[in-house]
């Protein structure tokens, strides 16, 4: 393999070609640090408007550390997977509190921290303190494993990979080095179309030498995602409405959601009865104004809104509000919560 001709070919294409993406005009490690948080499972398209609106309001780890986490879901609300809202908000508070808002650069330490694994920390090293470490990542696994030519994603061949990787990021600029295989992965080297062409590095490719570069890896069948059937109710009283806040440790945790629960309609009580037990018997039932779906990464929902009225408010807790729907915007909503509130104002 040729490292040098492979790291030089790599870096001048990148010098040329490279996306201008606003994480990269800065070496600041909380900047960097918070991008790959936002990009992780999220499209760079996505999280830029996201990225740029927090850095707005939280310049710094301090005051991702001083703030609320309640404001911090919220300025997060649309991006998704919010424990990384969470866990980014625990590991500011222990950067300040344990290293003097130092952002660590050991990657003993920062791999210790929430929500930061192996990738995190090698391509926040990388880039913000010229570490020379490998950030590995489904885009370099894929393009080093056409390069190397295998077929499946076996861990001989995952050792290979990472050894390749490592070789690689032992010159002068590892950071600028892992960042070019990711943008090689995500311009030229697609899971389904690689436009080899454009290739700096085709002529060291195997998977392009076979003439069928778009066969490498192997594709693993994604298992049908199971659907949970759900009802939601919007249970008005006057003008105000019932929420409640999810708990912090689930899915969704520390957001904010109309109140609903799985519902089959088999083998269970009745769903007027699952309510009555839930709040009280002075809630009816109206009417269904509408249905909602949502994928998650491990399953779908397919939601049922009830529009339900009451005489006399649920007992107020922590973890409940009623609001009216000038204030559903203060509150961080999931976006299946958003879809069921467009239903309301649509009706």
């Amino acid at each position: 393999m040729q490292y040098t001709n492979i790291y030089f070919s790599t870096l001048k294409w990148y010098d040329k070609n490279k996306r201008d993406l606003p994480w990269r005009k800065s070496k600041d490690a909380y900047k960097i640090w918070l991008s790959e948080i936002m990009l992780q499972q999220t499209q760079v398209k996505t999280v830029i408007p996201f990225y740029n609106r927090w850095l707005k309001n939280y310049k710094s780890v301090y005051d991702v550390a001083n703030a609320d986490i309640d404001d911090l879901l919220k300025e997060w609300e649309g991006l998704g997977y919010y424990s990384r809202c969470r866990n980014f908000h625990n590991a500011c508070k222990i950067v300040v509190e344990k290293h003097d808002g130092h952002i660590p650069d050991d990657y003993d330490i920062l791999i210790l921290l929430p929500g930061i694994g192996s990738y995190i920390a090698s391509a926040v090293l990388s880039i913000a303190y010229n570490k020379k470490l490998p950030a590995i990542d489904v885009n370099l696994k894929r393009v080093f494993c056409r390069m190397l030519g295998f077929k499946n994603y076996t861990k001989y061949n995952f050792n290979r990979i990472g050894n390749l990787a490592y070789k690689l990021t032992q010159f002068d600029r590892p950071g600028d080095f892992n960042q070019a295989i990711m943008d090689i992965g995500s311009q030229i080297c697609q899971p389904r179309k690689p436009l080899c062409d454009y290739c700096p590095n085709k002529i060291y490719c195997k998977a392009y030498s076979s003439g069928r570069p778009h066969t490498y890896p192997v594709k693993v069948k994604n298992k049908k995602l199971l659907t949970k059937k759900m009802v939601a109710v919007l249970i008005m009283v006057k003008d105000k409405f019932l929420i409640e806040k999810r708990k912090e440790n689930g899915l969704l945790g520390g957001l904010w959601e109309l109140p609903s629960f799985e519902y089959h309609n088999q083998n269970q009580k009745s769903f007027k009865t699952l309510l009555h037990q839930r709040f009280n018997n002075k809630i009816k039932i109206k009417q269904k104004i509408g249905s909602a779906k949502h994928s998650y990464s491990h399953f779908k929902v397919d939601i049922d809104l009830y529009l339900c009225t009451s005489s006399v408010k649920m007992k107020h807790t922590k973890n409940s509000e009623w609001i009216s729907f000038n204030e559903f915007k203060n509150y961080a909503f999931s976006k299946i919560n958003h879809k069921l509130m467009q239903i309301v104002n649509n009706d």
